[in-house]
């Protein structure tokens, strides 16, 4: 028996990065539930602005979500798919009844900053692993999504 997978890596470092995606899964998809939540909900003078805004993140989201379970299952492993299993293995907790615009903001800056440092974590994994597929995949994300959180915070002030 092989001690590697189809793509050639090994398997324990596949099963660890197998591990620490579906973790990443399951905060994608709290925080497109939240974003989606900002989106239908949000009130106040900055309506129009942060309802399209939130729309444009929640469709990355969404995108991205869907690549992650595909990574996993590149990996050789499956995609967690129940959203209590999300509950249970996310960082990133379910946001329920925000309407004010700046809270909402608020919402998606925290959420963006826990996903940043779970890709660091894995990034770092996946480099020690040879793993370059997982690494430029969450590298791309936390490239996009430090400057997404350098203009939450600009937006805030």
């Amino acid at each position: 028996m092989s001690d590697t997978n189809a793509i050639g890596l090994h398997q324990d470092s596949a099963n660890q990065l197998a591990e620490r995606l579906n973790g990443l899964l399951a905060n994608y998809q709290i925080f497109y539930m939240n974003v989606r939540g900002y989106h239908w909900n949000v009130k106040g003078p900055q309506f129009f602005e942060l309802h399209e805004k939130f729309e444009e993140f929640y469709t990355d989201l969404l995108a991205k979500v869907d690549e992650v379970a595909e990574r996993i299952l590149t990996l050789g492993h499956k995609p967690v798919h129940a959203y209590s299993d999300y509950v249970a293995m996310a960082q990133i907790q379910e946001d329920k009844n925000v309407h004010d615009g700046q809270a909402c903001v608020r919402g998606v800056l925290k959420g963006y900053q826990t996903l940043i440092e779970l890709q660091r974590d894995i990034l770092s994994l996946a480099s020690d692993a040879d793993d370059e597929g997982t690494a430029a995949q969450v590298g791309d994300y936390i490239r996009e999504q430090e400057k997404t959180v350098w203009m939450l915070n600009a937006y805030l002030g």
